[in-house]
């Protein structure tokens, strides 16, 4: 582990390689699992304020599914999360593209300029999970057998997890934190190259 500012950072952000490849997934990060997208108390806010647009994206089923059980929930392990549609259902904010390739309604509405909010950022960040430490938030890589395309991917064009999640890390520690992860990783490269 590796400590950046207040973080204690797993060396697999910088050993393994990630390109999302939605062609070959489909998205299926946001579809599946047992449980939401893990949220944060201040991110409920954004998800009830946009709501109402994002509501015209979404199939019948899954707005009724947030119209039930609102936009956040509690799931079995006691923590916040993102409704699904359906017992261990996608993500009840999913809408597919017509190449059947499951997107965020919430990242919609802000590509598309009517918001000013990307979607939560345990989603904009995955595959980067952080887990609050005693002193420490732990930066750690979640590694998913349905990842299996973005790790060929990533390996293929050589960009580590940690620049393929560029825009994120930043919106999370800033600027200053990921300039001193591209110093780690240069150190890490250059201590590659003495021991071979």
């Amino acid at each position: 582990m590796i400590v950046i500012g207040e973080t204690l950072v797993s060396e697999d952000i910088f050993e393994a390689f990630f390109v999302c490849d939605l062609q070959a997934c489909k998205g299926a990060c946001c579809v599946e699992g047992d449980s939401g997208a893990p949220l944060l108390e201040s991110e409920v806010l954004q998800l009830e304020k946009y709501w109402p647009q994002v509501k015209s994206y979404l199939s019948e089923e899954y707005s009724n599914a947030v119209e039930s059980q609102g936009v956040a929930v509690v799931d079995d392990d006691g923590e916040l999360t993102t409704p699904l549609s359906g017992e261990h259902g996608p993500c009840a904010f999913v809408f597919y593209d017509d190449k059947g390739i499951a997107k965020c309604g919430y990242e919609r509405l802000f590509l598309e300029g009517k918001s000013d909010w990307k979607k939560p950022i345990s989603c904009h960040l995955y595959p980067i999970r952080l887990t609050k430490l005693k002193e420490y938030t732990g930066v750690n890589y979640h590694q998913w057998p349905i990842c299996k395309p973005a790790c060929e991917c990533g390996s293929k064009l050589k960009v580590p997890v940690f620049r393929f999640l560029k825009e994120p890390l930043i919106r999370q520690f800033g600027k200053e934190w990921f300039d001193e992860a591209e110093l780690v990783y240069a150190a890490l490269i250059e201590e590659q190259k003495g021991a071979e």
